[in-house]
């Protein structure tokens, strides 16, 4: 997978530093395409990508058989539920994280953009982050949107970049709705930094 994204999309890696070594962790990013989950997988040392579960929409991926090779299959998907049960899906990722070595990976905005612009930041993400000690490290994925947007069937040869952020923490908030918002708007101004490296 990482040879055919490094010969078709020329993927690039910044910042593979700033990745725990050990420990559990998740990883915030934009989301503009079916490539997102493939290109960070490829920027992942591989002795990890066993252990790497992508949350992924149960309305969307797990709903017919294609759909649920390829979500449960090819990236070992995690089903999350969108818009009913959110907080039964919060508490499976939390005891996935409890356990040692494991990486979530999240797109908080819930949905690829059709824009190309990122979006806003479901709050599910702070409400699993806050009061937590689990680093979470933010993650920009430029070159995807221009080389598979929604609504193509077959991505073209456009260079895919992927920059991760120095982890960090919000284990000091108070779990509730407002260190909720405060971490979404944390996370959307560092991926929206990333985006931009020379800002």
């Amino acid at each position: 997978m990482h040879q055919r994204l490094q010969h078709y999309h020329r993927l690039r890696i910044v910042g593979g530093d700033h990745l725990p070594r050990d420990g559990s962790f998740i990883l915030v990013a934009n989301h503009a395409s079916h490539l997102d989950t493939l290109a960070i997988l490829s920027s992942l040392p591989y002795r990890t990508l066993h252990r790497v579960f992508p949350a992924a929409a149960r309305d969307y991926f797990f709903v017919n058989v294609p759909r649920l090779l390829v979500a449960a299959v090819v990236v070992n998907a995690l089903p999350f539920d969108r818009e009913v049960n959110v907080r039964q899906s919060l508490r499976l990722c939390a005891a996935l994280l409890d356990n040692p070595g494991n990486v979530l990976l999240l797109f908080p905005e819930g949905t690829r953009t059709t824009t190309g612009r990122l979006g806003e930041f479901k709050p599910g993400i702070g409400l699993l982050l806050a009061g937590r000690t689990v680093p979470v490290v933010p993650c920009h994925i430029e070159g995807a949107f221009a080389a598979w947007p929604k609504g193509r069937l077959i991505p073209r040869p456009r260079r895919v970049t992927v920059r991760f952020g120095p982890a960090r923490s919000y284990a000091h908030l108070k779990r509730g709705k407002a260190a909720a918002a405060s971490i979404g708007r944390d996370l959307h101004d560092a991926i929206t930094a990333l985006a931009d490296p020379d800002r």
